[in-house]
Protein backbone atom coordinates (compact mmCIF):
# COMPACT_ATOMS: atom_id res chain seq x y z
CA UNK A 1 0.00 0.00 0.00
CA UNK A 2 2.89 2.62 0.77
CA UNK A 3 3.79 2.27 -3.38
CA UNK A 4 0.05 3.36 -4.18
CA UNK A 5 0.41 6.45 -1.17
CA UNK A 6 3.69 7.42 -2.53
CA UNK A 7 2.35 7.25 -6.55
CA UNK A 8 -1.15 9.39 -5.32
CA UNK A 9 1.26 11.84 -3.37
CA UNK A 10 2.25 13.85 -6.44
CA UNK A 11 -0.53 16.05 -7.98
CA UNK A 12 1.23 15.10 -11.22
CA UNK A 13 0.52 11.69 -11.42
CA UNK A 14 -2.93 12.50 -9.55
CA UNK A 15 -4.04 14.32 -12.88
CA UNK A 16 -2.43 10.84 -14.41
CA UNK A 17 -4.89 9.31 -13.60
CA UNK A 18 -7.64 11.66 -13.44
CA UNK A 19 -7.32 11.46 -17.23
CA UNK A 20 -6.51 7.99 -17.66
CA UNK A 21 -10.34 7.69 -15.88
CA UNK A 22 -11.59 9.02 -19.33
CA UNK A 23 -9.31 6.45 -21.56
CA UNK A 24 -6.65 4.83 -22.61
CA UNK A 25 -4.43 7.44 -23.84
CA UNK A 26 -0.77 7.22 -25.15
CA UNK A 27 2.42 8.51 -23.54
CA UNK A 28 2.77 11.59 -26.15
CA UNK A 29 -1.15 12.33 -24.89
CA UNK A 30 -0.88 12.56 -21.48
CA UNK A 31 2.73 14.58 -21.55
CA UNK A 32 0.73 17.16 -23.27
CA UNK A 33 -1.16 18.08 -20.13
CA UNK A 34 1.59 18.72 -18.28
CA UNK A 35 4.74 21.33 -18.63
CA UNK A 36 7.31 19.35 -17.97
CA UNK A 37 9.65 16.96 -19.84
CA UNK A 38 9.56 13.86 -21.50
CA UNK A 39 11.68 12.08 -18.73
CA UNK A 40 10.41 13.46 -16.27
CA UNK A 41 6.61 11.92 -17.52
CA UNK A 42 8.68 8.34 -18.26
CA UNK A 43 9.58 9.03 -14.08
CA UNK A 44 5.91 9.19 -13.21
CA UNK A 45 4.68 6.66 -15.51
CA UNK A 46 7.05 4.43 -13.92
CA UNK A 47 6.21 5.10 -10.29
CA UNK A 48 2.20 5.01 -11.41
CA UNK A 49 3.18 1.15 -12.93
CA UNK A 50 5.55 0.12 -9.70
CA UNK A 51 2.39 0.28 -7.41
CA UNK A 52 -0.10 -1.41 -10.42
CA UNK A 53 -2.14 1.75 -10.74
CA UNK A 54 -1.54 1.71 -14.50
CA UNK A 55 -0.74 -0.88 -17.33
CA UNK A 56 1.40 0.05 -19.99
CA UNK A 57 1.33 -1.81 -23.62
CA UNK A 58 3.26 -0.86 -26.42
CA UNK A 59 2.32 -0.74 -30.23
CA UNK A 60 5.35 -0.76 -32.30
CA UNK A 61 7.13 2.66 -30.55
CA UNK A 62 3.58 4.01 -29.15
CA UNK A 63 3.36 3.14 -25.48
CA UNK A 64 -0.25 3.72 -24.24
CA UNK A 65 -1.19 3.71 -20.45
CA UNK A 66 -4.66 2.55 -18.84
CA UNK A 67 -6.09 2.85 -15.91
CA UNK A 68 -6.34 -0.68 -13.26
CA UNK A 69 -9.24 1.23 -11.25
CA UNK A 70 -9.54 -1.97 -9.23
CA UNK A 71 -5.85 -1.65 -7.77
CA UNK A 72 -6.90 1.87 -6.41
CA UNK A 73 -10.56 0.59 -5.53
CA UNK A 74 -8.88 -2.19 -3.19
CA UNK A 75 -6.16 0.32 -1.85
CA UNK A 76 -8.81 2.92 -1.26
CA UNK A 77 -11.02 0.22 0.33
CA UNK A 78 -8.66 -0.87 2.63
CA UNK A 79 -7.70 2.52 3.97
CA UNK A 80 -11.26 3.12 4.51
CA UNK A 81 -11.18 -0.27 6.33
CA UNK A 82 -8.47 1.04 8.65
CA UNK A 83 -10.94 3.74 10.08
CA UNK A 84 -13.99 1.40 9.94
CA UNK A 85 -13.21 -2.12 10.18
CA UNK A 86 -15.39 -4.61 12.68
CA UNK A 87 -18.45 -2.70 11.98
CA UNK A 88 -21.77 -4.66 11.15
CA UNK A 89 -21.97 -1.51 8.15
CA UNK A 90 -18.85 -2.61 6.24
CA UNK A 91 -20.14 -4.04 3.08
CA UNK A 92 -22.14 -1.23 2.82
CA UNK A 93 -19.99 1.25 3.42
CA UNK A 94 -17.57 -0.50 0.86
CA UNK A 95 -20.08 -0.58 -1.83
CA UNK A 96 -20.95 3.09 -1.53
CA UNK A 97 -16.88 4.16 -1.20
CA UNK A 98 -16.70 1.35 -4.60
CA UNK A 99 -19.33 3.66 -5.97
CA UNK A 100 -18.04 7.51 -5.01
CA UNK A 101 -14.91 6.22 -6.74
CA UNK A 102 -16.43 5.09 -9.93
CA UNK A 103 -18.26 8.47 -10.32
CA UNK A 104 -15.68 10.54 -9.11
CA UNK A 105 -16.73 12.50 -6.33
CA UNK A 106 -15.96 12.39 -2.73
CA UNK A 107 -18.29 13.13 0.39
Amino acid sequence: MSDIFKALADPTRRKVLELLRQRPMTAGELASHFPVSRPTMSAHFAVLREADLIDAFKIGTTITYQLKLSVLEDALLGFARLFGAGTDEQATTDAAVTNQIRKGTSE
